[in-house]
């Protein structure tokens, strides 16, 4: 029974001395956006709808053809959502500051950006919520948001 109370004391004061919140963590905290939040936006942004199954059906069938025509408008056209939402996992790596993949972090950004908008406050970009590579990394991560 006291041996709980006195385990919880200690991991309260060892996160108070070893406490060095992450950027997404920080920004959270700051625009007081609850991370459970995150994931339900994400469901909502990252499900499939009928237009994303029609530009998947298009692609699939100029994939199909000879036509070199159909397969450049099938290349050229809009990407469609992805159908994978951030998941508990990925957020609770992103807090922690462990490595995420890139199309991740952009479901993560895609996310908060749409909390913000909800509160009425401006858009972030990437670099505002993760620590991205200094060099060499940089170009990847720009092509993936």
């Amino acid at each position: 029974m006291h041996g709980g109370a006195a385990r919880d004391r200690v991991a309260a004061l060892s996160g108070q001395v070893t406490t060095m919140g992450t950027k997404i963590e920080d920004f959270l905290k700051e625009k007081k956006i609850d991370p459970r939040r995150i994931i339900a936006a994400s469901v909502k942004i990252e499900r499939l709808q009928p237009e994303d199954r029609a530009i998947r059906l298009t692609k699939r069938l100029a994939r199909g053809s000879e036509d070199a025509a159909k397969k450049k408008e099938a290349a050229s056209a809009k990407k469609p959502r992805s159908g994978r939402p951030v998941t508990d996992r990925t957020l609770n790596a992103a807090l922690q500051g462990k490595p995420i993949s890139g199309p991740a972090k952009t479901r993560v950004l895609r996310a908060v950006n749409r909390l913000l908008e909800q509160k009425k406050q401006e858009k972030v970009e990437l670099s505002a919520l993760f620590d991205l590579p200094k060099k060499g990394g940089a170009a990847g991560a720009e092509a993936a948001g």
